[in-house]
């Protein structure tokens, strides 16, 4: 499986036959490249303008916008009911976590999260192999907060996504702080991370560099 970061909460994951999923596609505005390939299948988390654009997107895609359970492309996606803060959404709305298995690993991505999560939440979201979380506070969990959630999923491999970088004018926080909290983590000069066989690390945070 091949995952590409695209910036902010965007990811295009890649299965071994060729499928494509883009989660979170975002506008013009944001300050990354929009992405306008095709693809097969699109989650959106919530329907803000950095997370639900899809009309420079190419192929006959399916929108997955929705909790519940889908099936496209033999992918299983599972949808799953959550807020974009700690008010049960009174502030920001609400926000869907989604959960894939794609060639064999257990996928999460949480959108924009805004709050921690119960024991309920951890048994519907089950294990976890890669785990896409947001870092950057302000709108979302902070680095802190980001950290206590990875521990309580305790997945293989950590992606933090929705912080800020050059392109980004939004008021977050970089990546670092979400590091100072956590013990294994690494930095790539590429935006692509490519997993074959059975993972062994555990908590492992890789630092996809934006191209």
């Amino acid at each position: 499986m091949r995952i590409t970061w695209l910036g902010h909460s965007c990811f295009l994951l890649e299965d071994s036959k060729g499928r494509k999923l883009l989660t979170d596609p975002f506008d013009t505005t944001l300050g990354y490249e929009v992405y306008k390939d095709s693809v097969d299948v699109v989650t959106i988390s919530h329907k803000h303008f950095d997370h639900n654009y899809s009309s420079k997107l190419k192929g006959n895609y399916k929108i997955i916008d929705k909790v519940g359970m889908f099936y496209v492309c033999d992918i299983p996606i599972k949808g799953i009911p959550s807020y974009h803060d700690k008010d049960k959404g009174a502030k920001r709305g609400d926000n869907i976590i989604f959960t894939f298995k794609i060639d064999g690993y257990a996928l999460c991505h949480l959108g924009d999260l805004g709050h921690t999560l119960s024991n309920d939440d951890m048994e519907v979201i089950g294990n976890v192999d890669i785990l896409f979380i947001p870092v950057g506070g302000n709108y979302t969990l902070s680095g802190k907060e980001a950290s206590e959630v990875t521990e309580k999923i305790n997945p293989k491999i950590v992606i933090p996504m929705h912080y800020k970088t050059p392109q980004v004018s939004f008021p977050l926080e970089g990546v670092e702080t979400f590091l100072m909290y956590m013990k294994n983590a690494s930095k790539t000069d590429s935006n692509t991370l490519v997993l074959n066989g059975e993972l062994t690390e555990s908590m492992s945070v890789k630092i996809l560099n934006y191209i």
